[in-house]
């Protein structure tokens, strides 16, 4: 059964007393079946962001304990801190991780808001995907005017709590909970020490943009000497020139000439568009799911440009690096690095070290350890602070401990070499697959992106990155052949001593012995792939390295072979003939494209020797 995983990321509005914050993390680590990632402190922000994960009922749990807790040892009343907030748990985000769908998590994060509502009596409300209306789906909207807002803000029918109740808690303020997707705190460091240079840069990132000014804003937008404002047939677009006689046209022209809604920006702005007459001019900024405010650091002794990335598959880290890296710049100023609070996505830090892999004309098609290496290195994620990757990387591939490809090679050889039936020529065929398609991207990474290689880099950088998922899959299936072949032998040792527990045990091994022959079979249709991925760069890659394909592909036709046999020994012991049939002429298949794929990597290297 797929395990159940929910990351939780509640912000506290502690960052400075470390006893504080240990009393709360404490509440986390008692819940069985709850695992804590990170606690990150900022003490300018007075704000510490704590990572865990668990199963969807000990999170529930853990999160509410910690804003119990929260709500005991921190004191609204008396806080003070750079970052905004309205709550001793500012706000506490659900993410659904592995096994749980978005329902799911919106309904776990109804049940922990309303146990705050009722149990605690803090005023929450819900957003992202938990939230009650389409304005309460944005934090910064609900957070608008911070805790010291909250008394008169409570008032207001439209500001009801969607759980506790209408009346101001001066200790705890009020929470924020919902489900979003992963947020990735990061922030970009600059060469000064003036917030002001931060905070222009940020409000250029930003969706929610910025005033419209005219006058003296080149470089610095900040510097400009006039605030537009709307008036009375005097609607200007903060984006151009054009000047709408009534705020309709102005909307209008924003959507066809920009393509954004003026509406849901001033919203942003807490301006009702119908009454906007004497409020200032607004324009978006560049970024969709961006929310960014700059600062200065002491502890780094720079200013920071501080950014959150609501949807990092919309808007990524190597987005707003790059496009603050160009208005720094215009500004005078360097960007020295990168940091991320808390935790990162693997796929977010793979995406991004393949877009600088890319932008290097280097290939794609190298290990995953190298992609993710690239990333740290281009986004500068150790100018200010260490970064280790198997500590912040949320999802990063890893094999058991125990498992057989985590062995050295001598240690792994010697294990086949024991009497015991397992690992046996099913994982010596992945392994003989994965190895022959490492061989195939070591040629074409050592041929392409070279002085004169412009007609076949494209070929061989696709043919490296193809033969990457090739020996990937090939690794993982050394073990899991082992663990088939494992399988089967739990279901022949079942008991059966009644009718009844025969059969039981016949139908688990007959089952057992399914998964014996999906395993090789997808072994050697893999192995089949690398031979194919090994014909096109013997074709195009390094005449010197010809060899190196060759011993690729024959390794690649073993594998093909030992999967094979695997495939027919099993099917001895299955009883479905239909089934047996259908494998054993995907068997003849195979190996028939086999054998003819190696023999066209054999002649290629005949040609060239």
């Amino acid at each position: 059964m797929e395990e159940k995983i929910i990351e939780c990321v509640p912000n506290f509005s502690e960052g400075r007393d470390t006893k504080i914050i240990k009393e709360i993390t404490d509440e986390i680590e008692r819940v069985e079946g709850t695992k804590l990632l990170d606690v990150d402190p900022g003490p300018d922000m007075n704000r510490v962001v704590v990572t865990f994960i668990g199963d969807p009922e000990a999170v529930q749990e853990a999160a509410f304990n910690s804003i119990k807790k929260a709500a005991e040892v921190i004191d609204m009343s008396t806080h003070h801190g750079s970052h905004p907030r309205m709550g001793a748990t500012d706000v506490c985000p659900f993410v659904p991780v592995n096994g749980v769908t978005e329902e799911e998590c919106v309904e776990i994060s109804r049940k922990v808001a309303q146990r705050v509502g009722e149990e605690l009596h803090i005023p929450v409300y819900l957003y992202e995907k938990s939230a009650t209306s389409p304005e309460r789906e944005n934090l910064a909207f609900i957070r608008q005017g911070e805790y010291e807002a909250l008394p008169e803000k409570l008032k207001k029918p439209q500001w009801k709590p969607d759980f506790g109740p209408a009346e101001f808690n001066a200790r705890a303020g009020a929470t924020v909970i919902g489900v979003r997707e992963f947020l990735i705190a990061y922030n970009i460091n600059l060469n000064t020490r003036e917030a002001k240079f931060a905070t222009d840069i940020a409000f250029e990132l930003r969706e929610k943009g910025r005033t419209a000014r005219k006058g003296n804003t080149d470089p610095v937008y900040l510097w400009g000497e006039e605030i537009l404002r709307y008036r009375e047939g005097c609607y200007p677009c903060g984006n151009c020139d054009f000047i709408g006689k009534t705020m309709e046209e102005t909307i209008e022209h924003c959507k066809e000439a920009h393509s954004y809604d003026l509406v849901e920006l001033l919203k942003l702005h807490d301006i009702d568009h119908s009454k906007a007459e004497g409020r200032p001019v607004k324009k978006p900024g560049k970024f969709q799911h961006c929310k960014s405010i700059g600062w200065m650091v002491p502890k780094y002794d720079r200013a920071q440009i501080s950014i959150n990335l609501t949807d990092y598959k919309v808007t990524s880290m190597h987005d707003v690096l790059e496009e603050a890296r160009r208005l720094a710049v215009k500004r005078g100023l360097v960007v020295t690095g990168s940091e991320i609070v808390g935790m990162v996505p693997y796929q977010a830090l793979l995406q991004t070290g393949k877009y600088y892999l890319e932008k290097q004309n280097r290939s794609k098609g190298v290990p995953v350890r190298d992609i993710l290496s690239t990333a740290v290195q281009s986004l500068g994620l150790t100018d200010a602070a260490d970064f280790n990757i198997e500590e912040r990387v949320l999802g990063l591939p890893k094999s058991p401990e125990d498992a057989l490809v985590e062995m050295k090679v001598t240690d792994f050889a010697d294990e086949v070499s024991r009497e015991s039936p397992a690992p046996g020529g099913g994982s010596i065929a992945a392994l003989a697959g994965a190895l022959g398609a490492a061989l195939g991207s070591m040629v074409s990474n050592l041929t392409a992106n070279k002085r004169g290689t412009q007609d076949v880099d494209k070929i061989l950088n696709e043919a490296a990155e193809k033969c990457q998922e090739i020996k990937n899959q090939l690794i993982k299936a050394v073990d899991e052949d082992t663990q088939a072949f494992n399988a089967f032998m739990e279901a022949r040792r079942l008991p059966s001593k009644t009718e009844e527990e025969k059969e039981v045990r016949q139908k688990a091994m007959q089952e057992g012995l399914k998964k014996a022959v999906s395993v090789p079979l997808n072994t050697s249709e893999l192995c089949l792939q690398a031979i194919e991925a090994a014909e096109i760069v013997a074709q195009n890659g390094n005449p010197n390295s010809v060899t190196d394909v060759g011993v690729g592909a024959e390794v690649a036709f073993a594998g093909v072979k030992g999967g094979i046999y695997n495939v027919l020994i099993n099917l001895k012991s299955i009883k479905d003939a239909d089934y047996c049939g259908q494998m054993r002429k995907k068997c003849e298949s195979l190996e028939k494209k086999a054998r003819k794929a190696l023999g066209s990597v054999t002649k290629i290297i005949q040609s060239k020797l």
